[in-house]
């Protein structure tokens, strides 16, 4: 089993549960050191990619998880939630379809969408 993956796996279960849309966890910790697992989902429009942003920090402890750095709140297009071995992306669709961070750090083996 990848380290962390029932970490990320909770954080895509929160996230559908809360109306999240493309869910997926990605296994990174072979290409990064920054994280072992990237957590990404977009939100309709930026009060929902808040709510979302929102929900899971309140939920976090429970969890088992420590936030070291939030990114991107304010703004609400894209907002970045450091769990240290887990880093969550939260995305407006626009900025979603811009960046397109799965075509950089997809694989072909390292993918969990959320609901498989």
């Amino acid at each position: 089993m990848k380290h962390f993956e029932n970490e990320a796996l909770a954080i895509c279960e929160l996230l559908y549960d809360k109306k999240a849309l493309d869910i997926m966890a990605l296994h990174v910790g072979d290409k990064t050191i920054i994280a072992d697992w990237f957590v990404i989902a977009s939100g309709r429009a930026v009060p929902q990619v808040k709510a979302l942003c929102d929900e899971l920090e309140a939920r976090a402890a429970e969890m088992g998880l420590t936030i070291r750095r939030r990114e991107g709140y304010s703004e609400g297009r894209w907002v970045v939630l450091d769990y240290g071995a887990v880093l969550v992306h939260l995305f407006h669709p626009e900025e979603r379809a811009y960046y397109n961070m799965e075509r950089l750090w997809e694989d072909g083996e390292n993918l969990i969408r959320y609901p498989e």
